[in-house]
């Protein structure tokens, strides 16, 4: 079964990328079953053109689906180190572009092949 956002997660999200531009946004995904319907947020240190999070602040027990993320630019395509992040944690990933709408975003699996959520 394919996994499902909840809309006021991927809205969340959003605006978090909204606010934190020019700099790139991180979080993990969080939830049970086929819905994503949490952020988590950790600790991460971010500019123009990358983000590192902290997965060492992560809760015992956290039950991670995946990750997402920000690109200050329209280009909502997975870097080399995106794919790297995506082969690490979880089986879904999100990348958010700007100008940070409705539409401007992307889903990908594990190996960085899109994916519809």
């Amino acid at each position: 079964m394919p996994l499902k956002i909840s809309k006021g997660v991927l809205k969340m999200a959003l605006a978090a990328a909204k606010d934190m531009h020019p700099n790139k946004f991180v979080a993990l995904l969080g939830g049970k079953g086929d819905l994503i319907n949490e952020l988590v947020f950790l600790p991460f240190e971010s500019g123009g053109v990358s983000a590192i999070i902290h997965m060492d602040a992560l809760p015992i027990g956290m039950h991670v689906l995946g990750t997402i993320h920000s690109h200050p630019s329209p280009n909502a395509t997975p870097s080399p180190e995106d794919l790297v992040m995506f082969a690490r944690f979880g089986k879904v990933h999100i990348i958010v572009a700007y100008s940070y709408g409705d539409n401007d975003w992307k889903c990908y699996d594990k190996a960085g092949n899109p994916i519809e959520i």
